[in-house]
């Protein structure tokens, strides 16, 4: 991948209802506390060589929602605060594509590569890159700026933060994206 390629980047969700100590209302601890620096060192990146980014936002139709518009929980982190210029992409639903015109935008700037950040791995990154891979986007999901929440299971089993996180990936690699590490991708864009 080059930076004639014009990937973009599309950051999910990195809203500061994610910054919220009371971590079971996401279901337990979170792993990977470095994603949010990682998808900034990649904003950085795509800004020093003026590429396409869209900053997408969950904005809950639930008013009690952390991410419902109105709620603090629902403005973007500090470290990823868009800038004047940079799209804006709300959705309501999992998939940064439905109820949006994501796709429009990205096929009008004629865009076929995806770098794909945010939260969490196994909800909203996994299926905006399940859509994005069917669409035929290529697309990239960076592994270590990305996070997930420990779950419980349907039979109360509890998985760890990790494990949610490494198998979502596992489920998108080499099927619907390339799972890649942020240092990685930045040395193949500069090729």
């Amino acid at each position: 991948m080059t930076k004639q390629d014009k990937p973009a980047l599309i950051l999910i969700d990195i809203q500061k209802g994610f910054e919220d100590e009371d971590i079971e209302y996401w279901g337990g601890r979170r792993n990977n506390p470095e994603a949010e620096t990682n998808a900034r060192k990649l904003l950085d990146f795509w800004r020093q060589n003026n590429l396409p980014i869209f900053h997408v936002k969950h904005c809950s139709t639930n008013p009690n929602s952390k991410f419902a518009e109105g709620n603090v929980g629902n403005d973007f982190q500090e470290i990823v605060q868009p800038k004047d210029g940079e799209q804006i992409i709300k959705k309501s639903v999992n998939s940064a594509f439905i109820g949006t015109d994501l796709k429009q935008q990205l096929d009008r700037l004629n865009i076929k590569k995806l770098v794909i950040v945010g939260m969490t791995t196994d909800q909203c990154v996994s299926t905006s890159v399940r859509m994005a891979g069917n669409y035929g986007y290529e697309t990239f999901v960076v592994l270590d700026a990305t996070a997930a929440f420990e779950k419980v299971g349907a039979e109360g089993q509890k998985y760890s933060a990790e494990i949610i996180h490494e198998t979502a990936l596992a489920s998108l690699h080499k099927e619907f994206a390339t799972v890649i590490k942020t240092d990685e991708l930045i040395t193949k864009i500069n090729i």
